[in-house]
């Protein structure tokens, strides 16, 4: 306990990396996978092919993939840009077999009704599609988020995550307290970040409460080098 009420700024200051790091690759692989989502879930082709290559990104190592991202952006080993773009990565990998189904459960009679009332194509998207997809959507991007905050912990090996640093601290000293904290307030952000995405999604789709939407997920990263 003494360790606890002298590592409060330390620990502090790891969440709040912990929280942006996770952040940012869940918000950019978001944006990132609807228009690729949509694009797919109307070409068979495009489907095919963005689905393999995301696939093939799913199945690299996190650990390998952070070091091999400095030699391929030109960035340095411990820049925490690496860790955002690998874990962006894995995000829209998860995230785009979810923006196909989501997209793809949109009944194309109501599309087809849009078109008929005059809508063009963009606004159709924005107006009837994607407020319809919205549930899958956010319920794919729930389990997005409890994942890449799980796996920012395996950035510490390589000098950047956040609470991930708690662990490989505590193993290095033998000190199970310690990466017993880092488990806890891992967990209490994931949590954050869900209660979040519940609350957002309540305000922006009030017709979510109604029905329940289904989620497709595949496939989950575990948080392991």
């Amino acid at each position: 306990m003494a360790w606890l009420q002298n590592s409060w700024g330390l620990i502090l200051g790891l969440l709040a990396e912990h929280a942006w790091l996770s952040a940012v690759p869940i918000l950019i692989g978001f944006a990132a996978s609807l228009p690729l989502g949509w694009l797919a879930s109307r070409f068979r082709v495009a489907r095919g092919i963005l689905l393999t290559v995301f696939n093939i990104v799913y199945t690299i190592p996190a650990l390998a993939l952070f070091v091999l991202l400095p030699g391929i952006l030109g960035t340095k080993t411990l820049d925490p840009i690496n860790v955002v773009v690998a874990l962006t990565l894995y995000a829209m990998a998860m995230m785009l077999r979810g923006a196909i189904d989501a997209f793809g459960s949109v009944s194309v009679d109501v599309l087809r009704s849009a078109e008929a009332q005059g809508y063009s194509a963009a606004s159709r998207f924005w107006t009837v599609q994607l407020p319809l997809a919205g549930p899958v959507l956010l319920a794919n991007l729930r389990v997005v988020s409890v994942s890449t905050v799980s796996l920012v912990t395996v950035g510490s090996l390589v000098g950047r995550g956040g609470l991930g640093y708690l662990f490989r601290d505590g193993y290095a000293r033998t000190f199970l307290f310690e990466i017993g904290t880092g488990i806890v307030f891992t967990v209490l952000l994931a949590l954050a970040f869900d209660l979040i995405l519940v609350l957002a999604g309540r305000l922006l789709l009030p017709w979510s409460r109604r029905a329940k939407a289904p989620t497709r997920i595949p496939f989950v990263k575990a948080a392991s080098a």
